[in-house]
């Protein structure tokens, strides 16, 4: 018999019979390629009687057999199918812990990349910021001037001159002038500008 007929004619599974197999319960033959289970029909074969009564209930007795037999194997066949799937079982268990284990793994080195990510990308940005820091502060002391020292710079010295020319820068500021600011409440020339405009 094949395996498939074997199980459906017990009522157990295709799993079950090739455990039997694999025990060495079941005896088994390759054929062709094709493995067969070998049933033993012994039983079945019935020694003709010269009397009815006798063949009668050598059937009776024989159909008894087979059926305590069939109800024997078809329990241990049962038991077989259940030993299987607990082993199954067991099997899916182990795998199921490892594959969460390795999950975990990869989840925390995510973790730590992703902190050292942030912690890098941070510290860029507090670097980005002191360099624009020092950068504004260098242009503050470096590029705005006070109006004294530009006028000394461009060599106006007289009394009449100094005080036409702030005049003139201080009206230029409340009209909007870019180059000009206050700071600490003193108007500041930018240096790097030209104020021709503003002088002649």
């Amino acid at each position: 018999m094949k395996p498939a007929e074997y199980a459906k004619e017990l009522g157990i599974s295709r799993q079950a019979v090739y455990a039997k197999i694999k025990r060495g319960i079941l005896t088994s033959k390759n054929v062709e390629g094709k493995l067969y289970i070998v049933v033993d029909n012994k039983q079945e074969k019935e020694t003709p009687s010269p009397k009815k009564e006798t063949a009668t209930k050598s059937k009776v007795s024989t159909t008894k057999v087979i059926d305590t037999k069939n109800y024997k194997s078809l329990l241990e066949a049962k038991d077989e199918t259940i030993k299987v799937l607990k082993g199954t079982v067991k099997d899916l268990k182990k795998s199921n812990k490892q594959i969460t284990t390795t999950l975990r793994g990869e989840i925390d080195l995510l973790k730590d990349a992703f902190f050292e990510m942030r912690t890098m990308y941070a510290q860029q940005l507090e670097y980005k910021k002191s360099e624009n820091t020092i950068d504004v502060e260098s242009e503050d002391e470096l590029v705005w001037i006070g109006v004294k020292k530009f006028l000394k710079r461009e060599n106006i010295r007289k009394e009449k001159q100094i005080e036409k020319a702030t005049k003139r820068f201080k009206k230029a500021y409340k009209n909007g002038d870019t180059r000009l600011t206050k700071i600490e409440g003193k108007l500041k020339l930018d240096a790097n500008q030209t104020y021709e405009d503003i002088l002649n």
